[in-house]
């Protein structure tokens, strides 16, 4: 008898409780970065050219991703803990009978959460601070006024909130570049090519198509709310999408050193093997929905249908095309009567004979 879905560690339902908890763990270190940022510090150094100073004075603390770090440990957890509950009783010499519980301070589960946990803040940082310096200098060299381009960055005290909302802290790079983008179009002759940015607030269309129609420039107050919503959807999408991948890897690592916990406990490594499951959608990558229903032994990875190697959904080791927003997950399958090693006791025998 199997693991059936019904009673499965069903990872595609711990991600609807763990990919919105980590969303909250990223805001929430992102707001732990724009409260530590030194507002007045930022602005002085800006008055005097200093770019380096000023991106000290942000003050990129890995401590202040402490929210992160503790999503992601709670994570991994609590995909070790669910794989555990379908684990059979590991029969043992002398009658004796043991229930597996998972071990998040085994070696290995430790080592791999040490090394996920600070790659993953270390990575955050190194890119932040890039963008960060590129996003003071070009202010600068635009003749931006230095109060306004740290407040666009650390965002603005929000009435609604009570926090710094609005800043481009916490993007990507790439995400900092959609920013500047979007406003230098509501500000160019040609407002119109504002409305292909797929994060825009379409409530501001009609403000857009106005000012082109009549060839006027859109209001300084409409661009810099524009803008900001513009930034805060850019937020939320960077949240999402960073949740998601994160939330993947964590909850498929978990489930797996969890069954290799087990199999270190008793349980035949012959007995356990994987099958991909996707969401089932046209949204799912056609590399992927190649591989619906796979089943792979345990030790044996998938490949993907552009021919990469994953262990899993997410899997860290595999190019980022196969693991950004991925929607995947692994339905593991233990066979019982074959999941211990050597032969069954005799009052098993006795049964089946019966």
């Amino acid at each position: 008898m199997a693991i059936t879905k019904r009673n499965a560690a069903r990872l595609d339902n711990l991600m609807e409780t763990w990919d919105p908890a980590l969303r909250r763990a990223f805001m929430e270190s992102v707001y732990n970065m724009r409260d530590a940022a030194q507002l007045d510090l930022i602005i002085r150094f800006l008055e005097q050219a200093d770019i380096e100073s000023a991106l000290r004075a942000v003050n990129l603390d890995p401590v202040l991703w402490l929210p992160w770090d503790k999503g992601i440990r709670a994570t991994f957890e609590a995909a070790g803990e669910a794989t555990a509950a379908v684990v059979p009783v590991i029969d043992l010499a002398g009658g004796f009978r043991t229930e597996f519980i998972f071990n998040v301070r085994n070696p290995a589960a430790e080592t791999w959460l040490s090394t996920r946990s600070s790659m993953e803040i270390v990575e955050i940082l190194a890119d932040q601070r890039t963008m960060i310096r590129e996003y003071l200098t070009t202010g600068m060299a635009a003749g931006n006024n230095p109060r306004t381009v740290a407040l666009d960055l650390v965002g603005r005290i929000s009435a609604d909130t009570g926090r710094r909302e609005g800043g481009v802290i916490g993007l990507t790079q790439s995400q900092m570049q959609w920013v500047v983008n979007y406003e230098e179009e509501l500000r160019s002759d040609n407002p119109l090519a504002a409305l292909s940015r797929a994060l825009r607030d379409r409530r501001f269309d009609s403000v857009v198509r106005r000012a082109a129609a009549e060839d006027t420039a859109i209001p300084e107050a409409q661009i810099n709310a524009m803008v900001r919503t513009y930034t805060n959807r850019a937020m939320r999408y960077r949240a999402e999408t960073i949740a998601r991948t994160e939330a993947l890897t964590s909850l498929h690592e978990g489930q797996r050193q969890a069954l290799q916990q087990a199999m270190a406990a008793g349980i035949n490594p012959g007995s356990v093997r994987y099958i991909w499951r996707t969401a089932g959608d046209n949204r799912v990558r056609d590399s992927h929905a190649e591989m619906e229903g796979e089943v792979r032994p345990e030790g044996e990875p998938f490949i993907s249908g552009d021919g990469n190697y994953l262990e899993y959904p997410g899997d860290p080791k595999a190019p980022p095309e196969e693991t950004i927003n991925c929607r995947c997950w692994l339905e593991p399958d233990i066979d019982f009567l074959a999941s211990l090693e050597g032969e069954p006791p005799p009052e098993t025998d006795q049964i089946d004979a019966n």
